[in-house]
């Protein structure tokens, strides 16, 4: 059976899976990349994870960083699920990176949930449908196919705009790194057909890398990976990239550290959308009672997109300590690098539920269905909280914890 949707989502998949040796000047190859090889700046490496909405808190983190700091700016961008979206514009827009900051602030605080999936209400009463008659039907072959909780045909849209997409490819990816302002740029997304995580990877002078559970593929980087990377497990429709299907770089992504280290950044700075404290402060449900699905979807989420960066930051910590006790001649191809996790001064969870009256009617009855009004902390809910207000508030928060921890961070910044 035919699978009606609520707006057609066009099929564009692309060619550039080949591995190329970067810097190749042939169709399909790497950059010019002479201005890149040029520098010789300590590499520094940016990492933006998974977290939805939320990933507007980076984004003020950054533009206070911007602003501080003129010269700050990063060499490697890396990204997974909504960060992808964040690392993607910074690498494609041009200007110098605090230029870049404030224009991804502005998309920021000028979205809306419409502007990122279909919030009318035939539209997600006809998904609920569907996903009803397709549990109720048994695996029946007539039963209709299903996708996604949600129609995600505007962010596509949205990206193609604000990225300046050419046939669905960032070429200002390719400016950047050859005017020197980028050495690598990747994003990463995990296989529905492997369970492997793959990073999508543009840049200069680069290896690429292939282990058990992850792998990377060179080649011009695109608006359907970007969606790929960000799409939520059910909640967004899974994305085809040159014929295999993709979903949130957040699933099964045991080192979301791993891009920045082998594309050979020396210090790391990574933005966490989780607080600190946020495993010291047990959310029980508002009525005491059984946890509602969107407490147990919240577990699930945070455990893809939050915890595994802290225990990969552990990982690489351990690394360095093994490194720095190591004779030089002894440490192979082992390397100390500089890591600094930031992390926001409140939960933004727990912010996300003020802003709940204003989501669209439809979808705000949807959430509550699943039970975010039963929590008094809802991490589904501040995954999909896209709304003016709130975003704004994290902008300004990033904004406000990047100017607390100014001197600390400024101090690291300085690390050759």
């Amino acid at each position: 059976m035919t699978d009606k949707v609520c707006a057609r989502r066009p099929t564009l998949t692309t060619r550039f899976g080949a591995r190329v040796a970067p810097g190749d000047p042939s169709p399909g190859g790497g950059p010019d990349c002479r201005k890149a090889a040029a520098s010789n700046r300590s590499h520094l490496a940016l990492v933006l994870g998974g977290g939805g909405a939320r990933a507007a808190y980076q984004v003020g983190f950054l533009r206070f960083l911007a602003q501080q700091f003129p010269d700050f700016s990063p060499d490697v961008l890396t990204g997974v699920s909504a960060g992808a979206i964040n690392a993607a514009f910074l690498a494609t827009h041009p200007g110098d990176f605090r230029q870049r900051a404030e224009a991804l602030a502005d998309l920021w605080a000028n979205l809306r949930a419409e502007h990122i999936f279909r919030v009318d209400l035939p539209c997600l009463a006809r998904n609920v449908a569907r996903w009803s008659v397709r549990l109720l039907s048994g695996g029946s072959r007539h039963a209709p196919r299903v996708q996604s909780l949600v129609d995600t045909h505007p962010l596509r849209a949205l990206l193609a705009r604000a990225l300046h997409a050419e046939n669905g490819v960032l070429a200002g990816v390719d400016r950047n790194l050859r005017d020197g302002a980028l050495k690598a740029v990747a994003l990463t997304a995990s296989s529905y057909e492997t369970g492997r995580s793959v990073t999508w990877v543009r840049g200069c002078e680069i290896e690429m890398w292939e282990r058990s559970d992850r792998t990377s593929i060179p080649g011009p980087l695109t608006v359907d990976q970007i969606m790929a990377s960000a799409a939520f497990p059910l909640i967004f429709p899974a994305v085809q990239v040159d014929g295999v299907w993709y979903g949130d770089g957040g699933v099964g992504l045991r080192a979301p550290l791993s891009p920045a280290v082998h594309l050979g950044a020396e210090r790391i700075l990574a933005i966490s959308t989780r607080p600190a404290h946020a495993d010291q402060e047990p959310v029980p449900a508002a009525n005491n009672g059984y946890p509602p699905p969107a407490q147990v979807a919240g577990v699930l989420l945070d455990a893809m997109f939050l915890d595994l960066l802290d225990a990969d930051a552990q990982y690489l910590e351990r690394i360095n300590l093994l490194v720095d006790a190591l004779p030089e001649r002894k440490r192979a191809s082992l390397r100390h690098i500089d890591l600094q996790v930031l992390r926001p001064s409140q939960d933004l969870e727990r912010l996300a539920a003020a802003y709940e009256p204003q989501l669209p009617s439809a979808f705000r009855f949807l959430t509550r269905g699943l039970g975010t009004r039963e929590v008094r902390s809802s991490s589904v809910l501040s995954l999909l909280m896209f709304q003016h207000d709130y975003l704004n508030r994290l902008l300004d928060l990033g904004e406000a914890d990047a100017r607390a921890r100014a001197s600390e961070i400024g101090a690291r910044l300085r690390v050759a």
